[in-house]
């Protein structure tokens, strides 16, 4: 099962459900009325495959503890980026219970010059190197392990099928950061040393 937390209008979900149809996606967000376009066509389409959910990061439905083997947070917003990008462990643990032992988790992050002020209230530091390199510890705490930070290009911005994604990857140029880590497994059962991320700046 695959969920995209922060779904916006749930295009990634409806486009990954139709190319997916034995996969289940499910969209989070907020914000319900930004979900109505995608959310009637998948009605529309028969997708029994895709479902959309409001709720925000602070209270996630805990029906779906431990049921995603998949979890991507494309281009957050407001607390949610604040969740992933400074990073804030408990909301971050919460995203964590979510998962399966070993599931995948993909954050696709970018602050431009005129969001800046909304960065510093939400207390989001500069997306450079050394905030970067330092994400891993604060994933840990929360129970994941990065295994890689790497910068985005505006065209594998584009090939993330979001309406977002898609339009700032024809704006102008701009830092864009992709995470990936796994779920760590329970701590009784954790094998030796943590992971080291590997990080490219480039």
């Amino acid at each position: 099962m695959s969920l995209d937390l922060g779904t916006g209008d749930g295009r990634l979900p409806y486009t990954l459900g139709r190319e997916a149809p034995h996969r289940l996606f499910i969209g989070i967000d907020a914000n319900v009325a930004g979900l109505r376009t995608f959310s009637g066509r998948s009605v529309r389409k028969r997708l029994a495959n895709v479902i959309f959910v409001r709720a925000s990061v602070e209270a996630l439905p805990s029906e779906l503890a431990g049921v995603a083997d998949r979890v991507t947070v494309v281009l957050p917003w407001g607390s949610l980026l604040a969740a992933v990008a400074r990073p804030l462990a408990p909301a971050l643990a919460g995203i964590r219970s979510l998962c399966q032992p070993g599931a995948r988790l993909s954050v696709v992050l970018s602050v431009a010059e005129r969001d800046l002020r909304e960065a510093e209230r939400l207390g989001v530091p500069p997306l450079d190197g050394r905030h970067l390199q330092d994400l891993a510890t604060g994933y840990a705490a929360a129970g994941f392990d990065v295994t890689s930070v790497r910068r985005l290009d505006l065209d594998e911005l584009a090939a993330w099928p979001s309406t977002w994604a898609r339009r700032l990857a024809h704006g102008r140029p701009r830092t864009i950061v992709r995470i990936d880590a796994r779920a760590s497994p329970p701590p009784s059962s954790a094998p030796g040393a943590a992971h080291q991320p590997q990080w490219m700046p480039t």
